[in-house]
C-alpha cells in the first residue's frame, strides 16, 4: 500500500505542523530524525500535544505497514508515559505479523503477553517465533508460553456452547488450538533435552486433533532417541493425512526426512509404498474416530438435506424434520437474548392463526441459544407455550447469520423464502405472501 499523506508521519516525527498552528522558524527537521520526536519544536510553544498527535496518526489515509509501525514507536518514544501503550503495542504486534516481522513479535508481543496472558493468537505467534530455532533460553520462555496458553484453552473449554452449530464449530477451534500447544511444548521441551516428554506430548496432540503437525513432531524427537521404525511411521503419516494446513512445502520436508530415514535403515526403497498405504489407513481411521466423537456431542453432522435433521425438544423429545415431508415448513429462528424476537413471537402468533385450518403448513420454533438452560426461564418468564427445539446445526446448515430469521421449507424440503429481521407493519403479510407461494409451488 502507498503512502498518500505522508505529513501524518513527518507530524509524528516532529517535523510538521498541526493545520492552524504558526510554524517555528527553526530548522525543518528531516523524516527520520529521532532527535525530531524529543526536542521541543522551537521557542514559540508550537509542539503537537499527544492528543493532536495522536488524531492526525489514526485519521483516514493509508501508510504501509511498515511506516506505520515506525509512527507507532516514534509516537511511544515521544510520549513514553501515554496510556495508549497498550493499544499500541498491541498493533504493532498484529502489523508484526502481518509484515512476518519477527523482531517486532518477539519485541511487542512478550510485552503484551506479560499484561495479558490470555491473549491466544498473540501467544501462538511469539510462540512459534521463539521455536524457529532450538536456542535453550528461547525454549524455555517459549514452553512458558504454552503452558499458558493451554491453561487458558481450559478455560475456555468451560465456557464452550452446550449445543448445535456453535458447539460444532467451538469445538473444533478449541481442539485443535490445544493439539497446537501440546505440539509447542513439545517443542520446547525436545530443545530442552527432555525428548521422551517430547514424543508423549506430540502424541496427545495428534490424539486431542489428527494433524500433520503432531505426527511430524514425534517423528523428529522418535528420530533423535534412535527409533527409527516408529519415527518413519510418523513422518509417513505427516505426509499422507487429510490436513488442509498441511502445505506443499511442508509435506515436501516430510517426504524427505521419510526417504533419508527409511534409506538409513533398509538400505532400500522397497516396501515404501506399502508403508505409505498403512499410513494412510491409520490416519483415516483417526479421524473417523474423531467425527464420531463429534457426532455423539453434536446430532446432524452429517445431515445433507433439511429434511435429514433431527432436533431435539426443550422437553427432551427428537423431532424428525423428515416425517414433514410434503408440507410446508416454517422454520422461526431466535434467542432469548434476541429483544426483536419477542416482537416477531406475537406476529408469528398472527400467521399461524392465518393457516390454523391446514394440516400441510408446520410452524416450528427453533431456538439458537448458546446455553439453553436459558430457555426454559425465559419461556415461563414471558409465558410462551410454543413447543421448543434446539437447532442442533440447522442454524449453520441453513446458514443463519441474522438473529431472528425465519425461513420457508417447501414440500420438497428444499428453501423457498428467508426473511430476516422483522418490519412489524409489513411481516405478516410478507410472510404469508411466501408461504402460500410454497404451498402452490409445484
Amino acid at each position: 500500500m502507498r503512502v498518500r499523506r505522508t505529513w501524518v508521519l513527518l507530524l509524528v516525527l516532529g517535523a510538521a505542523p498541526v493545520p492552524g498552528q504558526v510554524q517555528s522558524e527553526a530548522p525543518k527537521p528531516r523524516p527520520g530524525d529521532r532527535s525530531a520526536a524529543v526536542e521541543p519544536a522551537g521557542e514559540t510553544g508550537d509542539e503537537p500535544s499527544e492528543p493532536e498527535v495522536w488524531r492526525e496518526l489514526t485519521r483516514d489515509g493509508s501508510v504501509s505497514q511498515l511506516d506505520y509501525a515506525r509512527a507507532l514507536e516514534e509516537f511511544l518514544e515521544r510520549f513514553p508515559e501515554t496510556r495508549r501503550r497498550p493499544e499500541i503495542e498491541r498493533a504493532l504486534v498484529q502489523s508484526a505479523i502481518e509484515m512476518r516481522d519477527r523482531r517486532r513479535i518477539l519485541l511487542y508481543g512478550e510485552r503484551v503477553l506479560q499484561r495479558e496472558p490470555r491473549h491466544t493468537e498473540i501467544a501462538e505467534h511469539v510462540i512459534r517465533t521463539l521455536l524457529e530455532n532450538d536456542d535453550p533460553e528461547r525454549s524455555k520462555r517459549a514452553l512458558q508460553y504454552a503452558q499458558q496458553f493451554l491453561t487458558t484453552l481450559q478455560i475456555f473449554e468451560l465456557q464452550l456452547p452446550s449445543g448445535g452449530s456453535k458447539l460444532l464449530e467451538a469445538r473444533n477451534r478449541l481442539d485443535r488450538a490445544v493439539a497446537k500447544a501440546y505440539v509447542f511444548q513439545a517443542r520446547a521441551l525436545g530443545n530442552l533435552g527432555r525428548m521422551e516428554e517430547a514424543v508423549k506430548l506430540a502424541r496427545a496432540s495428534f490424539a486431542r486433533y489428527p494433524t500433520a503437525e503432531a505426527a511430524r513432531e514425534m517423528g523428529r524427537w522418535l528420530a533423535r532417541l534412535g527409533r527409527s521404525e516408529e519415527a518413519i511411521e510418523r513422518y509417513a503419516e505427516a505426509f499422507v493425512i487429510d490436513d488442509p494446513d498441511n502445505t506443499a512445502g511442508l509435506r515436501a520436508g516430510d517426504r524427505r526426512r521419510l526417504r533419508e530415514l527409511y534409506l538409513e535403515t533398509h538400505d532400500t526403497e522397497a516396501g515404501l509404498g506399502d508403508l505409505l498405504l498403512a499410513a494412510y489407513d491409520r490416519t483415516r481411521q483417526a479421524l473417523d474416530a474423531r467425527r464420531a466423537e463429534l457426532a455423539e456431542l453434536v446430532p446432524n453432522i452429517d445431515a445433507g438435506h433439511v429434511l435429514d435433521f433431527v432436533l431435539s425438544g426443550l422437553d427432551g423429545g427428537r423431532l424428525e424434520l423428515a416425517g414433514f415431508r410434503g408440507k410446508v415448513i416454517v422454520l422461526d429462528f431466535w434467542a432469548t437474548w434476541c429483544r426483536p424476537c419477542r416482537e416477531l413471537h406475537k406476529l408469528m402468533g398472527e400467521v399461524k392463526q392465518r393457516y390454523a385450518d391446514r394440516d400441510d403448513v408446520v410452524f416450528l420454533s427453533v431456538n439458537t441459544d448458546t446455553d439453553r438452560g436459558l430457555v426454559a426461564p425465559f419461556l415461563a418468564e414471558l409465558g410462551w407455550e410454543d413447543a421448543v427445539y434446539f437447532e442442533d446445526g440447522l442454524e449453520r446448515f441453513l446458514n443463519v447469520t441474522n438473529i431472528p430469521t425465519v425461513i420457508v421449507i417447501d414440500k420438497r424440503g428444499d428453501l423457498a423464502s428467508r426473511i430476516p429481521g422483522v418490519v412489524p407493519g409489513k411481516f405478516v403479510d410478507m410472510l404469508v405472501r411466501r408461504i402460500d407461494r410454497a404451498l402452490n409451488a409445484d
